[in-house]
């Protein structure tokens, strides 16, 4: 199978993922651009005593730890407090999504196999969401990323990706929704259907820059270039994501080595097991 990406963040609540508030468009800006600590740093405040708030700042640590395969004691400090704090089975079940998706980006970036811890935390999380949940898109797309890249099971993986894509519309999750584009693309190019994964690869590419998700942006261009027909369409797709990502400093880190690699080698980035995107 193709391995697209690890899933991301706890993801926006709402159409806008800045929203209203000034904490959450500060937070929005420094999390894009890959300054996970200040956005922590922001929330660590009201994140001692404020569940929604802790499970927040837990999902930035975990994308830290996603896009950089570092800071993973920090990401687990944070999950511990979020997990204290909760007092519903809402609360408890979003925690319970995110050790599941810190468990996951361990085994997948091969930091330590913690799949069974992954799998029951996810199966934790969904019989405490209710089926009208905002975090049941995001449950959904995790239980369709272990389909995909633990348990190698294609009809699952495809299955899950189109219920949270579904519950992401419905919920008007945009960021999440530029995941479910994505990895719903991945499983169309995965059965040759090259014309949908463009579509959908397409569209997760459009959703980051219209959110400026600039951390997430060179991952779209490159799965984008690898559908596309025209080699130096791709040639030129290539070229701004490595431009992207020597701007963000390497971040994110899997898929810089991926095009150290491609350079020195003069050919096209392998598709991995991206911890990202």
């Amino acid at each position: 199978m193709r391995n697209s990406g690890l899933s991301e963040p706890w993801g926006p609540q709402g159409p806008d993922p800045q929203g209203n508030d000034p904490l959450e468009r500060a937070v929005w800006r420094l999390r894009s651009r890959a300054c996970w600590e200040d956005a922590a740093a922001l929330l660590a405040p009201r994140a001692a005593a404020e569940a929604g708030v802790a499970l927040r700042r837990t999902a930035v640590l975990i994308e830290r730890c996603v896009f950089t395969a570092q800071g993973w004691g920090d990401a687990e400090d944070a999950l511990r407090s979020a997990e204290a704090l909760a007092t519903d089975d809402e609360e408890r079940g979003a925690a319970a999504c995110e050790r599941g998706h810190l468990a996951y980006a361990s085994t997948l970036l091969g930091v330590r196999d913690r799949a069974d811890e992954a799998r029951a935390a996810l199966g934790r999380a969904a019989a405490l969401l209710g089926p009208g949940s905002p975090t049941r898109p995001q449950l959904d797309f995790r239980r369709g990323l272990i389909a995909q890249h633990l348990s190698d099971n294609p009809s699952d993986a495809t299955a899950a990706f189109q219920r949270a894509h579904a519950g992401a519309t419905a919920h008007g999750h945009r960021l999440l929704l530029s995941f479910t584009w994505r990895h719903v693309a991945a499983m169309a190019e995965h059965d040759g259907k090259l014309s949908e994964a463009r579509h959908g690869y397409a569209e997760s590419l459009r959703i980051r820059e219209e959110l400026g998700y600039l951390i997430g942006i060179a991952p779209a261009l490159v799965s984008l270039a690898a559908v596309v027909p025209d080699a130096g369409e791709a040639d030129r797709l290539r070229a701004e994501a490595t431009r992207l990502v020597h701007l963000l400093g390497g971040v994110p880190a899997w898929l810089a080595d991926r095009l150290t690699t491609a350079r020195a080698a003069t050919v096209p980035p392998q598709a991995g097991p991206d911890p990202a995107v």
